[in-house]
């Protein structure tokens, strides 16, 4: 076998054994996620009997849909700005604004985002006690950053010469900005939405930060009882996102697959 072969399934096994192992052991029908005693599916009813699982995984998706939502409008006109102004009064404030999200550790800007919250609950009573829209704001304020840097570089990557011809041609800015840059557009809003999406579901620093005693996520629940040993229902957790998504993953390809096709149909 050659060494790069080697390396390379080496890779591949160092990286999804750990999945596999805890696929298995979700199925464990011992409390203790070490010791096999046999095939269950016990711990997957206990899981969805689980109150605060469900509403930890009920408050994520919530944020995450919200604040992708909003990274993405924020994101994308700052990404435009960058692309299509050229320079600016401003222009270099504003790019260290954007990139600061993606080099900040995470722990300064949980901290950050607290105190700027505390500051605005003392000075106008404004969001007491914190909340799902502290998070959504929280988790909007790095993640914009993303969509920002996949827009530009989309736009970037795109020639204007079909936005100039409608310009000529008498058409209005708004006109050109929907029938044109949109569409060439929704490649980079679908990829920076779903990753602002994930990043949001799978952030525990910066929510623990804000997130108030009826706001915990998913994350902040798993990691607080882990914090006291692995329960079978983390595993059987585990199990179902891991299914969620490698069908994602299979949905993408295969509707790729199928654009690939029709285009080859087309005469």
């Amino acid at each position: 076998m050659k060494p790069a072969r080697s390396v390379l399934i080496a890779g591949l096994i160092f990286l999804y054994l750990p999945l596999l192992v805890v696929l298995i052991y979700s199925f464990n029908a011992s409390r203790l996620v070490t010791v096999w005693t046999g095939f269950s599916t016990t711990w997957y009813g206990e899981l969805f009997a689980d109150r605060q699982i469900l509403a930890a995984a009920g408050n994520s998706l919530i944020v995450a849909v919200l604040s992708a939502s909003l990274a993405t409008v924020i994101g994308t006109s700052a990404g435009l700005a960058f692309a299509r102004f050229g320079s600016f009064r401003g222009r270099a404030l504003l790019t260290g604004a954007m990139a600061a999200p993606l080099v900040l550790p995470e722990v300064i800007a949980g901290i950050s985002l607290l105190l700027l919250f505390v500051a605005l609950e003392q000075t106008f009573d404004w969001m007491p006690g914190r909340g799902l829209t502290t998070l959504v704001i929280a988790h909007a304020s790095f993640t914009m950053s993303y969509v920002a840097v996949i827009v530009q570089a989309r736009l970037s990557g795109t020639d204007r010469d079909l936005e100039e011809a409608a310009a000529d041609l008498g058409a209005k800015p708004f006109t050109v900005f929907r029938a044109i840059t949109l569409p060439m557009l929704r490649p980079a809003l679908v990829s920076g939405w779903l990753l602002a999406f994930i990043l949001s579901l799978d952030d525990l620093v910066i929510s623990s930060f804000v997130a108030g005693p009826q706001s915990t996520t998913l994350p902040m629940v798993v990691f607080s009882s882990i914090r006291l040993g692995v329960s079978p229902k983390i595993n059987a957790l585990a199990t179902i996102l891991i299914v969620i998504t490698l069908a994602a993953l299979a949905a993408a390809a295969w509707i790729g697959l199928s654009r690939q096709k029709r285009r080859a149909l087309q005469p």
